[in-house]
């Protein structure tokens, strides 16, 4: 059964951290590059940073610098580690392969982080 559980998210004031999680389930994202998406009521959905299986990573010029991706092949699980952090980092934040596959991948419920003092 494809899962996509993330976790971690919170309210906290400008500067502050945050670790989030992304726990998934299914051999489409243990064989996959991953990555955290992020997402404003109104926007659509942004990149922020992506992993490749063997640990190579990306990151979003507004997130550089403060984030930090990693992953744990045999936990099958995606971390997103946020330093910090900013009123306009506050969105909701989705993990999912990277690129996106079909025309209706599956999403998570994400998890919400709210920056603000």
């Amino acid at each position: 059964q494809v899962q996509l559980v993330e976790s971690g998210g919170g309210l906290v004031q400008p500067g502050g951290s945050l670790r989030l999680s992304c726990a998934a389930s299914g051999s489409d994202y243990r064989m996959s590059t991953m990555a955290w998406y992020r997402q404003v009521p109104g926007n659509q959905r942004e990149l922020v940073a992506r992993i490749t299986i063997g640990g190579s990573t990306r990151y979003a010029d507004s997130v550089n610098g403060r984030f930090t991706i990693s992953r744990d092949n045999a936990k099958n699980t995606v971390y997103l580690q946020i330093n910090n952090l900013k009123p306009e980092d506050t969105a909701m934040y989705y993990c999912n392969r990277y690129p996106l596959v079909g025309a209706n991948p599956f999403w998570g419920r994400g998890t919400q982080v709210t920056v603000s003092s």
